[in-house]
């Protein structure tokens, strides 16, 4: 498919957003992983770290591109309701670096999504399964579209979830963050606390499972994003 040309480079995106950040992130914190989804490799990493991302997919599933904010975003499978339903996530290799254990961590992006494309649950960024193992995830549940942030200790199968007051699902740009530290897990909307969940001081993430975009894989019930996303990144520290 065709790929847009971003009017700013991968680089010069990255620096926008750092700056937009600014305020709420230490100044000897830096981005483990970062996608602008702009210029000639859109799947990159602009981080410097190397996490560049590969797509998995089934039934035709794919990606497309649409400009925004002087870049371009990626815009997933529409809605599917008779399977079997076209799938795609964006997979970076497994890395020690983008696990946290128990340090500050904070992780999120740019989504788009109309009131006809929720369902019970889309992934927009995670790394591990609740399942198994742990994991911190970024998701927007449900058909009222609230986004919500997810932490899954080592060891202890709770699931840990800091659930937005406010939906998304109102075909508008908005920015989701989730932050962690020490016993505290909050979920902000357009820079603007929107709920909380108290957390182990000692919850600890380490999981030797890829970072994933847009899904949690290309199976059924892989909690397919379907609307568009851009600037995802996570910072550990």
């Amino acid at each position: 498919m065709a790929v847009l040309t971003s009017a700013l480079g991968p680089s010069a995106r990255a620096s926008t957003t750092t700056l937009a950040r600014a305020s709420a992130v230490p100044a000897d914190t830096a981005d483990e992983v970062h996608f602008t989804f702009d210029g000639g490799s859109v799947l990159a990493d602009v981080s410097g770290h190397g996490h560049d991302l590969s797509p998995v997919s089934r039934h035709g599933g794919a990606f497309a591109t649409t400009p925004h904010d002087g870049g371009t975003a990626l815009v997933f499978p529409a809605p599917c309701h008779d399977e079997p339903c076209p799938r795609i996530a964006l997979r970076a290799p497994t890395a020690a670096d983008l696990d946290p254990g128990t340090r500050p961590i904070r992780w999120g992006a740019a989504v788009k999504l109309a009131a006809d494309q929720t369902t019970k649950g889309e992934n927009v960024v995670q790394k591990g399964y609740s399942a198994r193992g742990s994991q911190y995830k970024l998701q927007v549940d449900g058909l009222a579209g609230d986004p919500s942030c997810v932490l899954v200790d080592d060891t202890r199968p709770q699931i840990h979830v800091a659930m937005s007051s406010v939906s998304v699902a109102d075909g508008q740009w908005h920015t989701l963050e989730c932050r962690r530290r020490g016993p505290q897990l909050v979920v902000l909307v357009d820079g603007r606390q929107r709920g909380s969940a108290k957390v182990p001081a000692d919850l600890s993430v380490n999981n030797h499972i890829p970072l994933s975009v847009g899904g949690k894989g290309s199976f059924t019930n892989n909690d397919q994003f379907q609307g568009a996303l851009d600037d995802v990144w996570v910072s550990i520290g």
